[in-house]
């Protein structure tokens, strides 16, 4: 039974990693780049967007923080 508990816990932690990569990426990653790119319709930088910008990479990191806390219980 450890051994389908174990396997259980990486695919949640894997599932977990992957929004938060999403997260990161959609939320900090591009807006970064249109802005650094000067695309023509991304939204000009303001305080709006930067709280944005850090909520969605905050968002990632407990995502990520999440997917390491669920590996702790794996079971030897």
């Amino acid at each position: 039974m450890s051994a389908v508990h174990n396997e259980q816990t990486k695919l949640l932690a894997t599932a977990l990693n992957n929004v938060a990569v999403a997260f990161v990426v959609v939320g900090f990653v591009t807006p970064v780049i249109a802005l650094s790119f000067g695309v023509s319709n991304a939204p000009p930088f303001q305080s709006a967007t930067a709280l944005f910008v850090v909520l969605w990479l905050s968002t990632g990191v407990c995502l990520h923080w999440a997917a390491r806390r669920a590996l702790r219980s794996l079971k030897p």
